[in-house]
């Protein structure tokens, strides 16, 4: 099974530090939404990871995180593409819960759903914690520079053999051709 795990906020759509809380709010990164049909047409699964602790502040609810990947569907679909399944972790900082990443319980989630071993699946990210969870995975992190990836790349001994794309579309092109096991960095 070909399959292609993305973080949400920062990888898909505009990144924000006050949190993404209606579907008004949700931005889509440019050509972001294309890459993911793109994806599709070459044959992989598409699946999102996601921390999403503004439940647990209490800044919006389930129904309306359900209404803001509603209109993710929308996009991805009008685009010719699908994103199979929302993996998500509604807890906060404090709550020590093992889906929050950078603990890997959303991708053993994942993996344990799909009954697929997530060695040599590519895990799109644009933070530190994104990278850090799907390694302890066995997943493939891969690092894009939008959202949070510039300031994820001013650690750079922690990316270490990371491949570093500009933006998703740079990413899916790498997976598609092949060639993103021939980039990483020194």
């Amino acid at each position: 099974m070909k399959l292609v795990i993305l973080d949400r906020d920062g990888v898909i759509n505009q990144e924000s530090d006050r949190f993404i809380k209606s579907p008004v709010e949700w931005k889509p990164i440019p050509r972001s939404i294309a890459a993911i049909a793109r994806l599709n047409r070459a044959g992989f699964r598409v699946v999102v990871a996601s921390n999403q602790s503004g439940i647990a502040r209490g800044l919006f609810d389930i129904s309306m995180l359900g209404r803001i990947h509603e209109k993710m569907h929308r996009h991805v679909s009008d685009a010719g593409g699908s994103i199979e399944a929302i993996f998500f972790c509604p807890h906060g900082p404090a709550d020590q819960c093992e889906c929050r990443k950078p603990k890997p319980g959303l991708f053993n989630d994942i993996a344990e759903r799909l009954h697929i071993d997530l060695k040599g699946v590519h895990a799109i990210g644009d933070s530190l914690r994104d990278l850090q969870a799907s390694s302890a995975a066995g997943a493939t992190p891969v690092l894009v520079r939008t959202g949070r990836g510039e300031q994820t790349l001013e650690s750079p001994e922690e990316i270490i053999g990371i491949p570093v794309y500009d933006d998703l579309s740079a990413a899916a092109d790498a997976i598609i051709d092949g060639s993103i096991n021939d980039i990483a960095n020194a």
